[in-house]
């Protein structure tokens, strides 16, 4: 393996301690969860007490201060638990960054000690039934009317939907301005005319609450608008780097861990009186794999130190979720054929490691998307 320069002992320390948390705090209660359709809200109270939400948000918030390589170890040791679904990746590395950024400081010290506690769980609202990637074609409305905007609209497909109490509303304060009348706002569940539909059956991430929104006649304070009005698709573009980066170091960390996991089966797994790992079409198969996952671990790390001095840019970040979205869903085929027919069954780890990658190259921008921005960038 090659040498992580990335992380100190600190970061090992912190690793550890994500690791161990999962091993008994989650994962013997995961398969409930995917029952469920969701985890439970104790697990989420019990990430806070550990600093494990969060982390980036700084000590006179609650959190701790740290830079995003904390993010990046909880990611990776979710995608290695199989422990899929849990929403704190969303939840740290996207909408709460938003309040961060963009809040003003009433917002951020009523809300963010409560995101780092676990108590308050957030969701980010952009994705409409008919706009998909296409931010600029969004449908919700907030008309300013005196002290409130009258939010209008609809969202699907919404990450933490059923049990989020703060929403980030993606809205457009001026219908006729384009991309520049988009406005953020702090969108809180207990509000008349907001309600949430049913809770989404999905292909994969069963663990993962994923709702419907809408919003009658919402009345939004106006001291909730995060930022400034008109610049949401500004701030939605700034952070897509960040979002695409924790979507690829989730992606290569799942794939080394079912990597990790078919190596072990075909060792032990007997046909034609020998282990699957005796033929040479096994030995094959998993030496490309562990190739393109070190290269893709590396490229992670870099992009991870770009992002550090703040010089990781949208082409890059593409590339990046690009490259390891299409590896990880490679790796999971390939090792669930691996596993023959008892790959195919829910009990084991690449069954639902299979199902659960499959989006992973639809959101954050689908891979499409990513093809789009990164051949604009060859032909300018």
């Amino acid at each position: 393996m090659i040498p992580r320069q990335l992380y100190d002992s600190d970061h090992q320390m912190f690793r550890d301690s994500v690791r161990k948390f999962l091993e008994t705090e989650a994962m013997p209660h995961h398969e409930q969860w995917e029952k469920d359709g969701m985890v439970s809200d104790e697990i989420w109270l019990k990430a806070g007490e550990q600093g494990f939400l969060c982390p980036m948000v700084p000590e006179e918030y609650g959190g701790v201060d740290t830079d995003f390589r904390y993010n990046c170890i909880v990611n990776e040791e979710i995608g290695r638990s199989g422990c899929s679904g849990l929403g704190w990746t969303l939840h740290n590395d996207i909408s709460v960054p938003y309040i961060v950024r963009y809040g003003n400081e009433d917002q951020k010290k009523k809300y963010l000690p409560r995101c780092v506690s676990g108590e308050l769980i957030t969701a980010i609202a952009m994705t409409e039934p008919g706009t998909g990637s296409d931010l600029q074609g969004i449908k919700t409305t907030a008309v300013l009317e005196g002290d409130h905007y009258i939010l209008n609209g609809s969202k699907t497909f919404i990450t933490n939907g059923q049990k989020a109490g703060l929403v980030i509303v993606v809205a457009k304060t001026d219908t006729s301005a384009g991309s520049k009348g988009i406005s953020l706002f702090l969108v809180e569940a207990d509000l008349p005319g907001f309600s949430r539909g049913k809770n989404l059956q999905k292909l994969g991430l069963k663990a993962q609450d994923t709702s419907e929104l809408f919003f009658q006649d919402v009345k939004v304070p106006k001291g909730n608008l995060l930022g400034e009005e008109g610049r949401g698709f500004i701030y939605l573009m700034q952070d897509l780097p960040q979002e695409r980066l924790s979507i690829a170091v989730g992606a290569v960390a799942n794939a080394q861990a079912i990597m990790e996991v078919t190596v072990n089966y075909t060792k032990e797994r007997k046909a034609f009186g020998t282990t699957v790992a005796s033929f040479q079409n096994t030995q094959f198969k998993l030496a490309e794999l562990a190739a393109e996952v070190t290269s893709a671990e590396v490229f992670s790390d870099r992009c991870t130190e770009l992002l550090l001095d703040g010089k990781l840019d949208t082409v890059t970040a593409s590339k990046l979720k690009l490259l390891t979205t299409d590896l990880q869903c490679k790796v999971a085929d390939e090792c669930l054929q691996l596993h023959g027919g008892w790959g195919y069954m829910w009990e084991y780890p690449v069954c639902r490691a299979f199902a659960d990658s499959r989006v992973q190259r639809i959101y954050g921008g689908s891979n499409e998307i990513m093809k789009l921005i990164i051949s604009r960038d060859l032909m300018k």
